[in-house]
C-alpha cells in the first residue's frame, strides 16, 4: 500500500487539479483533466466557467472557449456533477445518462401528460430553427402544470426544455447574455461525435477512473460526488474490480502514528506522481478560486484536505454574511490561506476589492502578500480592469504592505 502524508495528499489533489506544477498550455487539456467546468450565471467578476479555466491558465482568450462550444463543437453544455460544460468526446458517458432520463416517477408522469407541448416545442424548434424559451409560446395549449417545491412552478416551457435536454433531444446550440437558445440535438452534434452506447458498468469504471485522476486521492465518497454524480450505483464493486487488475491503488494519509480513516485511492498512472508532491520537486502557484471551482465544490472534502470551511454566501442575508456576497478563496502552495471578495465595475474598468480576509493559520509575511497582489494584478488583466482599489481598511494587516507597495 502506498502511503503518503497529508501535505503530499493536498499536493497530488492540486496536481490533478492542474493547480500546481507547469501551467498547461491548451484549454482543451484544462476539460480533460477536470471532466466538466461548473456553470453558473453570476457574473460579479466573471462567469465561473471562465474563472476556473483563469486559475489553471492564466489569461486566455475567453473567445476560444466560445469557438470551442458554439463553432467547432468540441464542448457542449449537459449535466455533470451539476449543469456544465462538458467534452464532446465524451458524449458517450454523458448519452447513458440520457438514454435513462428521467428516473423520477414525478417528472416521468408529468412528461407523459403533457406529450403535446412536448411535441410542439420539438416542432417550432424543427421547424424555425433555434429558439429560445421566451419564442415558445404554449400557443392552445392546456398544460398539466409543473409545481415545483422551489421558484419553477408553473415554467411550463422552460421545465420542459430540460426535461429534452437532460434526455438528449435537445441542446444549448448558443447563448444570448445568459438566455439558452435551444436547438435539435441532430443539428448540434458533429459528425464525429462518438455515439456507441456504453454498458452502465463501463460508464461507471470510465466515469471513476476519470473522477478519481481530477481528484489525484479520494475517498469512495468524494468519488461519488464528482464528474457523474449520483451515477455511480455500483461503486463499491466497480472499484474493487478497479483495484484487483491494478487500474487504482490504495493509499494510506498518515500524519505521525494516525492514518487517516476509512479507505482512500490514487490512481496507478497517478502513482509517480507523489514525486511531484515532495519538497524538493513542488512547483507552487497562487491564485484565486471560483466558489464553484472544481477543487472546492464537495465542501466536506475541501474541509477533510485543507482544513477550509466554505460556504457560499450568495443567498445569506447581506447583514448576516460573514465575508461576502462573492468570495474567491486564496490558494497559496499547498494551502488555501484566506478569501477575497471582489467586484467588478465594468463601467469603470475597475476591480474593487472590497475585503481580504485570512485564515488563522496562513501566512502574514510580504512575501504570501506580494503572492497575492500578484493574483488580482493577474485577474485584473484578464478582466480587462484597468484599475485596482482595494478597501483598506478590510485587509490583514499584516499583509498590507506588501499588498500596496
Amino acid at each position: 500500500m502506498i502511503v503518503c502524508s497529508p501535505v503530499q495528499a493536498r499536493r497530488l489533489a492540486l496536481l490533478g487539479q492542474r493547480l500546481a506544477g507547469p501551467r498547461p498550455s491548451q484549454l482543451m487539456e484544462v476539460v480533460r483533466n477536470l471532466g466538466c467546468l461548473q456553470l453558473d450565471p453570476l457574473s460579479v467578476v466573471a462567469r465561473s466557467h471562465q474563472l476556473v479555466l483563469w486559475s489553471r491558465l492564466g489569461r486566455y482568450d475567453v473567445a476560444e472557449l466560445e469557438r470551442l462550444l458554439w463553432e467547432e463543437r468540441r464542448l457542449f453544455e449537459y449535466w455533470a456533477h451539476c449543469a456544465s460544460i462538458v467534452l464532446t468526446e465524451d458524449f458517450p458517458l454523458h448519452q447513458a445518462m440520457m438514454r435513462r432520463y428521467p428516473g423520477s416517477d414525478r417528472i416521468s408522469q408529468w412528461t407523459r401528460q403533457n406529450r403535446p407541448l412536448q411535441r410542439y416545442i420539438l416542432g417550432q424548434i424543427r421547424r424555425h430553427g433555434p429558439r429560445l424559451a421566451r419564442d415558445l409560446e404554449e400557443a392552445g395549449i392546456n398544460p398539466t402544470e409543473w409545481v415545483s417545491t422551489g421558484w419553477t412552478s408553473g415554467r411550463n416551457i422552460s421545465r420542459m426544455l430540460d426535461y429534452l435536454w437532460l434526455s438528449g433531444k435537445v441542446m444549448v446550440t448558443g447563448r444570448q447574455g445568459i438566455q439558452k437558445v435551444w436547438d435539435l440535438t441532430e443539428r448540434c452534434l458533429p459528425a464525429w461525435t462518438p455515439r456507441q452506447a456504453l454498458p452502465h458498468r463501463e460508464v461507471q469504471r470510465q466515469g471513476i477512473q476519470r473522477a478519481l485522476r481530477a481528484l489525484g486521492v479520494a475517498t469512495p465518497r468524494h468519488i461519488a460526488q464528482h464528474f457523474l454524480r449520483g451515477r455511480y450505483p455500483d461503486l463499491s464493486s466497480v472499484l474493487a474490480e478497479l483495484e484487483a487488475k491494478g487500474q487504482i491503488q490504495r493509499v494510506e494519509i498518515r500524519e505521525g502514528a494516525q492514518a487517516w480513516p476509512g479507505a482512500w485511492y490514487i490512481h496507478a498512472e497517478d502513482a509517480p506522481r507523489l514525486a511531484d508532491a515532495t519538497d524538493a520537486a513542488w512547483s507552487p502557484h497562487t491564485t484565486l478560486l471560483s466558489p464553484f471551482d472544481n477543487l472546492i465544490c464537495d465542501r466536506k472534502r475541501t474541509a477533510e484536505l485543507f482544513d477550509f470551511d466554505f460556504r457560499v454566501e450568495i443567498y445569506t442575508p447581506q447583514a448576516k454574511r460573514k465575508y461576502g456576497y462573492y468570495v474567491l478563496p486564496i490558494l497559496h502552495g499547498d494551502q488555501i490561506i484566506g478569501r477575497l471578495d471582489p467586484e467588478l465595475d465594468r463601467a469603470q474598468a475597475q476591480l474593487n476589492i472590497k475585503a481580504i480576509h485570512a485564515e488563522p493559520e496562513a501566512p502574514k509575511d510580504r512575501q504570501a502578500a506580494r503572492a497575492i497582489a500578484g493574483a488580482v494584478e493577474d485577474l485584473a488583466a484578464f478582466l480587462g480592469a484597468r484599475k485596482i482599489v482595494y478597501n483598506k481598511g478590510s485587509v490583514p494587516e499584516a499583509w498590507k504592505r506588501g499588498l500596496f507597495m
